[in-house]
C-alpha cells in the first residue's frame, strides 16, 4: 500500500502562490515532461498571456516552480503514482493548478 499524499502537490502549489501573488495573477501555463528513464524533470515550455517572462525569472518564481515540478515527479516515482512524466501547471487569478497527463501526450 502506498503512502502517497493526495494533497502533497496542491499544498505546495498553494504555498508558492502565496509567496508570488503578483505573478500568479498572470494567466499562463507551464507544460512539462520528465526524463523517459528517470523520475526527473526534463523540460518545460512556458505560455503566458502577458509578456511577463522577465518578471517571472527575476523574481525566482521560475526557479521555485521548476524545483517543485522536479520534486513532484520524484515523489510520484517513489510511490509509483501514475501519471508521473507529463503535465501542465496553470496559473491565473492568484491560483496554481496541476494536471497530470498520460505519457506521450506532450511534445515540447
Amino acid at each position: 500500500m502506498s503512502n502517497f499524499d493526495q494533497n502533497f502537490e496542491s499544498t505546495r502549489l498553494g504555498m508558492l502562490a502565496q509567496q508570488y501573488p503578483e505573478i500568479v495573477k498572470i494567466k499562463g501555463k507551464i507544460i512539462f515532461n520528465a526524463e523517459e528513464d528517470e523520475d526527473r524533470l526534463s523540460g518545460t515550455s512556458w505560455r503566458l498571456e502577458e509578456d511577463k517572462f522577465n518578471q517571472i525569472t527575476d523574481s525566482d518564481f521560475k526557479l521555485r516552480i521548476i524545483e517543485l515540478l522536479d520534486n513532484f515527479i520524484q515523489y510520484r516515482g517513489q510511490h509509483n503514482e501514475l501519471p508521473k512524466k507529463e503535465g501542465i501547471i496553470r496559473f491565473c487569478d492568484g491560483l496554481l493548478d496541476i494536471e497530470w497527463l498520460p505519457d506521450g501526450s506532450i511534445k515540447l
